[in-house]
């Protein structure tokens, strides 16, 4: 579908009346080679992780017999505590430069891999989650410099597609997880265990892959220099709209944040999150509402892969064109007619749950990447990885206590008024949000950081 091209791209030629020549617009659609690697590293890790995460609801609420709070606490410590240490390895990354983003990454992958074993020996609450919050602190050290490593990689006016490309091939890992679980529970004696030590020998495979074939100091792609000609609805953003603007190095979070463009994106990251119930939660929904057996659990995020795989390129051209904050907007305008079709009284059985899957793929395809690159497009490059960490950071405490609130709302009054609440939250976020993201004022010109970035 795309080329790959490793090498950074050349300097953008123009024709005397200020238009692209052909080979710029050839070079323009190339993914770099890096990115494809990357994208390879994330599908197979996330073959292995989607294993455990398509198992990990049932195991712990059918065996267990977790309640749905102690759930909530435990889903929050999954997908919650890597915050506590992205914004470390964001700094550690940026402070090593190229050689540092890999590196950095390296250990986080390294970390998630040991914890797969590990399952396998602990059997109480305490020592579980344990086990997640080690696992997810490798997802937390990994996530900034890896999309650090893919920013710096792509051109500023293509990053979107480029985080597309590379969300795609991460999500084709999320499809073939759970199949790969689903299997092995079907077929072995001890379908849990089977599952945990498959999951371990994938992901050192991922981690053999990166340390390989990764390169130890990506290569900056060209800025977008070419003038007034370039200006358009795919310019970069921010980062390509001016001279770049160092961060100060003793204080790169309140730097960060003292540039609007990076407090916005942070803000409006943190009020959707606090709304964006977690895909674990979702599915026990789906699963409860419509009585579905135990065994085809594991089957339901394939729904949500399959959506996420088909639309994250063509999401990720479409922000490069149309503007990446608002298609990270109207993704959750998407996740919030998922959350009306759980609450509608109807009885759509398998229509109902391939609508909900599908909305729900659609909302991680117009947001995951798309935040990424709008972020790349605000912070400074040789701050890169810290800016990311710092807007991920704030997304992702933010969902840690909508599972611990979500978790405590089911409790005590049932998944359908919890819902009901998570859907009137949103709609308050996404307009607040909206707010937020608008263009600085009339007075803006075609160049502005936030006519572009918007």
């Amino acid at each position: 579908m795309y080329l790959a091209d490793g090498r950074p791209a050349p300097a953008t030629s123009a024709s005397p009346g200020g238009r692209r020549t052909g080979r710029s617009r050839r070079v323009r659609a190339a993914v770099p080679s890096t990115v494809l690697v990357l994208g390879t590293v994330s599908l197979i890790t996330d073959i292995s992780s989607e294993m455990v995460t398509a198992v990990l609801p049932l195991y712990l609420v059918a065996e267990l017999g977790l309640s749905p709070l102690g759930f909530g606490l435990l889903d929050g410590v999954y997908n919650g505590v890597s915050a506590l240490v992205r914004l470390v390895g964001g700094r550690l990354s940026d402070r090593g430069g190229g050689a540092g983003h890999k590196a950095v990454a390296a250990v986080g992958y390294g970390l998630s891999a040991l914890c797969k074993p590990l399952l396998l020996l602990v059997h109480s609450l305490p020592l579980i989650g344990a086990v997640l919050a080690v696992d997810r602190t490798g997802k937390g050290l990994r996530t900034a410099p890896r999309d650090a490593m893919i920013s710096l990689a792509a051109e500023p006016a293509a990053r979107g597609r480029a985080f597309g490309v590379h969300r795609a091939m991460d999500t084709a890992g999320a499809l073939c997880g759970p199949l790969v679980a689903f299997v092995l529970l079907r077929a072995a004696a001890e379908g849990y265990d089977a599952v945990f030590t498959v999951s371990f020998c994938v992901a050192v495979l991922g981690v053999v892959v990166l340390l390989l074939f990764v390169p130890g100091r990506a290569l900056p792609a060209a800025e977008d220099t070419a003038g007034p000609a370039s200006a358009g609805p795919t310019s970069a953003g921010p980062a390509s709209a001016g001279p770049r603007t160092p961060a100060a190095p003793r204080t790169p979070v309140r730097a960060l944040l003292g540039r609007p463009e990076t407090r916005r994106l942070t803000a409006c990251a943190v009020l959707l999150g606090l709304t964006t119930v977690s895909d674990s939660f979702l599915y026990l929904t789906l699963q409860r509402r419509l009585d579905l057996p135990a065994g085809w659990f594991p089957l339901l995020p394939l729904g949500t892969a399959a959506a996420f795989l088909s639309l994250a390129v063509p999401m990720g051209a479409i922000a490069d064109r149309l503007g990446r904050r608002r298609l990270f907007l109207a993704g959750h305008l998407v996740l919030l007619c998922a959350y009306g079709l759980l609450l509608a009284p109807l009885d759509g059985g398998a229509a109902l749950v391939c609508a909900v899957l599908i909305l729900h793929g659609a909302f991680y395809a117009a947001t995951d990447g798309v935040l990424a690159a709008a972020t790349a497009d605000a912070v400074p490059e040789d701050a890169r990885g810290s800016g990311l960490a710092v807007v991920q950071t704030g997304q992702t405490a933010a969902r840690f206590v909508c599972s611990l609130a979500f978790g405590a709302a089911w409790t005590a009054w049932g998944d359908h008024t919890a819902v009901l609440a998570a859907a009137v939250g949103l709609a308050l976020a996404a307009a607040l949000s909206a707010r937020l993201l608008r263009p600085a004022g009339p007075t803006a010109g075609p160049n502005s950081p936030s006519e572009h970035a918007s």
